[in-house]
């Protein structure tokens, strides 16, 4: 409200002095005179205010006259001028319609529409690093890769979409199956943007597929710079990377140098199972029993395994059944109620014949956690104590609908493996595999719940061998105590057949 009254007041006084003004022009005397072709013109003060302000607006008028005259000659020159730049304003006003177009028809899905109206951008806009993106973009939508490809390889030769051409080749390239030629790709898109995360990925990718352990080592360590990975998993894949080099190491004969990639794996990532493993054998065959017993009580406590306790079994491979029993317990007292551990534990004390501390090492796993190994262990300790043949049986018969138990599986495809490997070899993704029990149920034999009544009420026992870790259920007691125990814990025969 103040303000408005202000700005009355100052248009106010405005008036008021333009009107003392003018009263004062025409109170006053003179004026000027004028002589023009031999005529004198005499104007009074306020004729002489008005022909000056007409005087000025004929010589502004003059200026853009003479301004448009020169402007002209400069368009009719070639030279860039107002007229030059107002069409070109409606030339790019039609080309950003034509893009824009371009771009919804694309993400609607209508591939031909976008390439016609990136053709038409092009034509307006001359900015083919707009336009090719477009273009390309929507001749893979339509399946034309070989006009994809073309447009591609046009980004590659400007400096500001080398990178976008680069990317685009290579995942066409992965699309065709030519993993090479998108490595090589990979490799270079990485060179033109390192912090990229989705060409770290693909390229640590390929060069975990075709074992290039320093090269993907490289690409860690780009990614661990970058941010896109906490380190914590960054040291983790150091160590499959240095476990993986260890195991062709040593594929190739030169053990040396692969025990000590498999001990740097341990150090780098001591949970990891195949690395404690390996570095457990490594010092193992250094004769220093004293270190892969810790490696494996370090792993043990992470993670407890068949493979640990395989590897533990090698350090006195010609102990007795009873020393053996006493030994573990350094490596079972860690974990005493991991599932692992029980199982580890009723094997050794069913090739020690002792079958009670066998059953009360094994407590309720065939009941709560009843996989085939539990289940087979428990119709062991039911030979071994005396029980009848259809006992026994019915357990082995169970064993062959059971799941498998805990097993190396894809965490991206869910793929189940024999053995550990750093890439799976479903879907070839990169330190995915991990111990754990499948979520997808195990196909089990359709015959088995079938054979269960069978075998209960038969005449005669029944041979069966679920699989290779079962241990022969019709045998007699002594015969238990004299088998291989291959399928205990991965340790040889400790006593000579009787």
């Amino acid at each position: 409200m103040l303000w408005s009254l202000i700005k009355i007041l100052i248009f106010v006084a405005i008036v008021a002095l333009l009107a003392l003004g003018a009263g004062y022009l025409m109170e006053s005397q003179g004026g000027v005179q004028i002589t023009l072709a031999g005529t004198e013109y005499t104007l009074g003060p306020l004729q002489s205010v008005m022909a000056a302000a007409v005087l000025v607006i004929l010589v502004w008028l003059g200026l853009k006259l003479l301004s448009l005259l020169v402007a002209t000659l400069h368009f009719l020159n070639g030279d860039e001028t107002a007229l030059s730049r107002y069409f070109d304003r409606n030339r790019e006003k039609k080309g950003f319609e034509a893009l824009s177009d371009g771009l919804l028809a694309l993400a609607s899905g209508e591939a031909k529409q976008a390439m016609s109206k990136a053709a038409k951008a092009e034509k307006y806009l001359q900015k083919p690093e707009l336009t090719n993106l477009l273009t390309a973009q929507a001749a893979e939508m339509a399946g034309d890769t070989n006009k994809a490809t073309e447009t591609y390889k046009k980004l590659i030769q400007n400096d500001s979409t080398r990178f976008v051409g680069v990317r685009g080749i290579m995942k066409q390239k992965l699309s065709e199956g030519d993993t090479a030629t998108a490595r090589k790709l990979a490799e270079k898109a990485f060179q033109l943007k390192p912090r990229h995360e989705e060409t770290q990925d693909v390229l640590l990718k390929l060069q975990a597929q075709a074992r290039d352990w320093s090269g993907a080592r490289n690409t860690l360590n780009a990614k661990l710079k970058s941010g896109s990975l906490p380190r914590d998993v960054v040291t983790r894949r150091e160590a499959v990377l240095a476990l993986s080099e260890a195991q062709d190491i040593i594929a190739e004969g030169t053990s040396i140098e692969g025990q000590e990639q498999a001990i740097e794996a341990n150090r780098l990532s001591p949970d990891l199972v195949p690395a404690a493993a390996m570095a457990a054998r490594s010092y193992i065959a250094a004769d220093k029993p004293r270190k892969a017993i810790r490696v494996l009580k370090k792993a043990w406590d992470a993670q407890p395994h068949p493979d640990l306790a395989a590897a533990f079994a090698e350090i006195k491979p010609t102990e007795t059944a009873a020393e053996r029993v006493k030994r573990f317990g350094t490596l079972t007292n860690i974990r005493p109620q991991h599932p692992e551990t029980r199982l580890v534990r009723a094997e050794l004390n069913i090739v020690a014949e002792d079958f009670p501390e066998a059953r009360r090492a094994l407590g309720d796993l065939a009941e709560t956690a009843a996989d085939a190994r539990a289940l087979t262990l428990m119709a062991a300790i039911e030979r071994g104590e005396g029980a009848p043949d259809s006992v026994v049986q019915g357990w082995l018969t169970k064993a062959l609908n059971a799941p498998r138990g805990p097993q190396w599986v894809c965490e991206n495809c869910n793929h189940i493996h024999g053995v550990w490997s750093p890439v799976c070899e479903s879907c070839e993704s990169f330190d995915t595999l991990a111990w754990k029990v499948p979520q997808t149920p195990e196909i089990s034999s359709a015959t088995g719940a079938h054979l269960l009544p069978l075998i209960a009420k038969g005449p005669e026992p029944v041979d069966i061998v679920p699989d290779a870790e079962i241990l022969d259920a019709d045998s007699d007691a002594t015969d238990v105590e004299d088998a291989p125990d291959t399928e205990i814990a991965g340790m040889p025969q400790d006593k000579p057949a009787t």
